[in-house]
């Protein structure tokens, strides 16, 4: 196999002092293909350079060909390289970078102005009188364990089992286990540097492996002083293997948590003498009785281990063989990754978001909540809890500068934010306090997801209270389901009216959007336009929306909104007014909201809870009027007849959809449909959304579907020709709509091409004078169907002197080998490498190098260049003609 590494940059000028610029012929004007800086090729592969540090995280480093995305890329050992395998099709003028939703490649253009105003203050919640943030009355104990380490299938390396425990002492019968996984970040280090921090797996001579499963050990003490078992697991193994994986490690770590789980069922019963002796110092766990606790990636970890834990995936591809002896009560994700966007519906949740994440950063754990409603009975509890001043390290001591054993760093790297830079921000937290609020929050669902304490309750559901252990920490919350009754989910059938439209989350019709920057967490998309996701964008005035049919409300004590208020607002009054279907308008008051502190690095734009009593006698609702008196966009999530109280969530039996791949020949004509296998495993219908998208035209459509229990076959067309253009990839993905949860969401059809290439040839020699340009054509034997790129590369002339670094175009040489002309050396030496595109439909391009004059007189000079040709897809290239040019003097 050959390769070749390309780095071709934006043209710059070269200073040259005092010297004179020397006579030289126009540059050419850049092709529209030259890669942006920072960006090259490999033989199989698209690679992004990054000027300084990229360190580990949880939010997936993406690239994109405008509004397209092309794949999630691997990082290399040294933290600034990132490739994505296969390549990239499409314009490579337009490749971008993007993590957790923000651009972070050189070409990014300036932020657009989306929020204005000073940043808000937000109001001091009234204290709640129940605090689970006050430690319990048991002394506690603290060892680790180890234990042999367990094959993933995926991964090369096996992965440690590695845990510490924190327990009450003295605590009387069996005791509930709580299970911390932390997220995605560098495993090993060799010093106090970042530069001595490594991503991979296992730790090489002269490192020791980062211990984050340590990071979470205020937490752990408190919930065992209440009288939990904790364990917090270790998972650098899965970190540095990760990439590899097309749901970031989501299986994986779920079959690590289940692995750690399955031991635990057994030293809690007839396997207790095989326990590791803090294990047997400990009390007995109730494995009845289980809270996962997952940061970052660690978050969607947890999640994956409910599904797998309520519907097990197919034996074949589960690492994990044994049976599920546990009972999963609740979820609580920090910060967490959403590749999936499926959550587990039935199992209670309470998700933190960090107002000041510099990791995840467009806040995407919002799905875990947004993404049930409509799923199941919606019996469960979700609940999201925005944590003002907090960003995503600093919930891990072991991420957390000044804590940490390995070097570490605030993810938060704006200088000068007003809400979140650290020093500058009279709201952002200290990392004890922020440490201090994430374990009270812990502890608050523990109390009521596991201890079932209903008076926990209001400190999650969106009733406005905080718990006074968390400190100065602002904590917003709003919630779905217990009992809660639906009054407006926003869809098509909405009749709306006055001061509103109906808006999309993440639809393909940029009018339709509700903001074209997805800047709210509730607007992120999955990885495709996604339609079938509404809100009511509110302006000033009055709205009025009525649902198809009369929404019944008795029994509820109030009407619960979320409503995005404009970030930074002022405080705002919202006058809240229902009709029954007794046809009486009932005013049910004012709600006042003051807009979130928001800069251009946050995500302020998120749903804060609004409740307004409802009279006893209202059965149902038939209108509702929102009456705005502020000014810009509010938007309306849903609205809910709401009343206390949180009932047993009573997991329902949903199906488990996994969806297949099969490979498919191209053929010579006509339409051949294939078959994509996807699994329902379960006893009902189910509803779920498909999208099916080309990886060359960038086409998705989606729709959805009513899966039955077996195999269900999706068709997808393929079309055969006699022109060739590169393999490519039909993406087949879920979501689950209704009675389903997602395991393996990403599947399709990978079509090879059975066409041959069109073969090249190029002008074999040209001439021309010193300062004057050599041209040569490059032709194809037809045109193909997609584009076909080139790589020039230099090498010795068989005749003759070779020309120079100093005999070319200076800008011309540096815009495309990212180095400095001087000092003069062949070509053939150098890193320069062209590159061009033969788009599709064409059979030809010119290749010039544009030379210079210079007062020595030096006879011919020659040039000799090899040609890679890499098909539309940037798969295995192949050798080109080689051709000669010779510049006289």
């Amino acid at each position: 196999m050959r390769r070749a590494m390309i780095a071709v940059l934006a043209a710059s000028t070269l200073l040259l002092g005092n010297t004179p610029a020397p006579a030289r012929a126009d540059p050419p004007e850049p092709a529209s293909s030259v890669l942006p800086p920072g960006w090259s090729l490999t033989g199989k592969a698209l690679t992004w350079t990054s000027d300084k540090l990229i360190p580990p995280g949880d939010a997936a480093v993406e690239f994109w060909s405008g509004d397209r995305l092309l794949g999630r890329a691997r990082g290399a050992a040294d933290l600034r390289t990132f490739t994505l395998p296969g390549g990239v099709s499409g314009d490579p003028a337009d490749l971008q970078v993007r993590i957790g939703g923000e651009r972070a490649d050189a070409s990014a253009p300036a932020p657009q102005r989306r929020v204005t105003g000073t940043p808000s203050a937000v109001p001091v919640r009234p204290a709640h009188s129940t605090d689970p943030g006050v430690p319990g009355r048991y002394a506690t104990t603290t060892g680790e364990y180890t234990l042999p380490g367990i094959t993933l299938s995926t991964y090369p390396a096996k992965v440690e089992m590695q845990a510490v425990v924190v327990a009450p002492t003295n605590a009387p019968g069996k005791r509930p286990l709580a299970l911390f996984l932390h997220g995605r970040h560098w495993t090993c280090y060799s010093g106090p540097e970042m530069t001595d921090i490594l991503l991979g797996w296992p730790c090489p001579a002269g490192s020791q492996a980062v211990p984050s499963h340590r990071g979470y050990l205020q937490s752990q003490r408190l919930l065992a002083s209440q009288g939990y078992v904790t364990v917090s697991i270790s998972a650098n193994g899965i970190n540095g293997q990760d990439t590899i994986d097309t749901d970031g490690g989501a299986q994986t770590r779920s079959s690590l948590i289940r692995e750690h789980l399955a031991h635990w069922a057994d030293w809690s019963g007839a396997g207790r003498a095989t326990a590791p002796a803090i294990v047997r110092s400990a009390p007995r766990a109730d494995l009845d009785k289980v809270l996962l606790v997952g940061h970052s990636r660690g978050g969607e970890g947890i999640n994956r281990a409910a599904i797998d834990s309520l519907t097990p995936p197919p034996a074949a591809t589960d690492d994990f063989q044994g049976t599920v002896r546990w009972t999963i009560r609740g979820l609580v994700p920090i910060g967490p990754t959403a590749f999936g966007q499926n959550p587990q519906p039935d199992v209670p949740s309470a998700t933190i978001l960090p107002g000041c994440d510099g990791d995840v950063r467009n806040l995407q754990g919002q799905m875990y909540v947004d993404a049930t409603r409509g799923v199941s009975s919606g019996r469960a509890l979700h609940s999201s809890v925005y944590l003002v001043g907090t960003n995503h390290n600093y919930f891990n001591t072991e991420w957390t500068p000044g804590q940490a054993a390995a070097p570490s760093i605030d993810d938060f790297q704006v200088v000068d934010d007003p809400v979140c830079t650290a020093g500058v921000s009279s709201i952002r937290l200290t990392a004890e306090q922020q440490q201090t609020a994430g374990a009270t929050y812990v502890a608050t669902a523990a109390r009521l997801f596991v201890a079932g304490d209903e008076r926990a309750r209001p400190l999650l559901d969106g009733s406005g209270v905080r718990a006074p252990s968390a400190g100065p920490a602002r904590a917003l919350t709003h919630a779905i389901g217990a009992n809660r009754t639906p009054v407006i989910v926003p869809d098509p059938g909405l009749r709306i009216s006055g001061a509103a439209r109906l808006c999309e989350h993440a639809g393909r019709v940029r009018e339709n959007l509700c903001d074209e920057t997805f800047d709210s967490p509730h607007f992120v998309p999955l990885l495709w336009p996604e339609e079938g996701r509404w809100a009511v964008a509110l302006t000033t005035g009055t709205a009025t929306l009525r649902p198809a049919t009369p929404m019944p409300v008795a029994g509820a004590q109030s009407l619960a909104m979320r409503l995005v208020v404009p970030p930074n607002a002022p405080a705002t009054p919202y006058r809240i007014a229902v009709t029954d279907d007794r046809g009486r308008r009932l005013d049910l008051g004012t709600a006042t909201l003051t807009g979130l502190p928001d800069t251009e690095a946050t995500k302020g734009s998120w749903a804060q809870e609004v409740r307004l009593a409802l009279p006893r006698d209202v059965r149902a609702v038939t209108r509702l009027d929102i009456t705005s008196g502020g000014t810009g966009t509010a938007y309306l999530i849903d609205a809910w007849g709401w009343r206390p109280g949180v009932p047993d969530p009573r997991p329902a039996a949903l199906d488990r959809v996994d969806v297949g791949e099969v490979t498919a020949v191209e053929g010579d004509s006509g339409s051949v449909t294939w078959t994509v296998p996807v699994a329902v495993r379960g006893k009902k219908n189910a509803v779920v959304r498909f999208f099916l998208g080309d990886s060359l035209t960038a086409e998705v459509r989606s729709w959805t579907a009513t899966v039955r229990p077996g195999t269900e076959r999706v068709e997808v067309p393929v079309t055969g020709d006699t022109i060739y253009g590169g393999d490519r990839r039909s993406v087949l993905a879920a979501k689950a709509v209704s009675n389903a949860v997602i395991g393996d969401y990403d599947g399709g059809v990978r079509i090879r091409e059975d066409d041959p290439m069109p073969a090249g040839t190029v002008t074999p020699s040209v001439t021309a004078a010193e300062g004057t340009a050599l041209t040569w054509t490059i032709t194809l034997s037809e045109p193909a169907g997609a584009s076909i790129y080139l790589i020039l590369l230099p090498r010795v002339p068989q005749t003759g002197p070779e020309l120079s670094t100093t005999d070319v175009d200076p800008d011309w040489f540096t815009a495309n080998s990212s180095q400095d002309p001087e000092p003069s050396r062949p070509l053939s030496g150098t890193s320069l490498q062209p590159f061009l595109e033969i788009p599709a439909g064409t059979t030809s391009i010119e290749f010039t190098v544009p030379t210079i004059t210079d007062p020595v007189t030096e006879g011919d000079e020659h040039v000799r260049f090899a040609t890679l040709v890499f098909p539309p897809d940037f798969s295995e290239p192949v050798d080109g003609p080689v051709f000669d040019g010779t510049v006289t003097d």
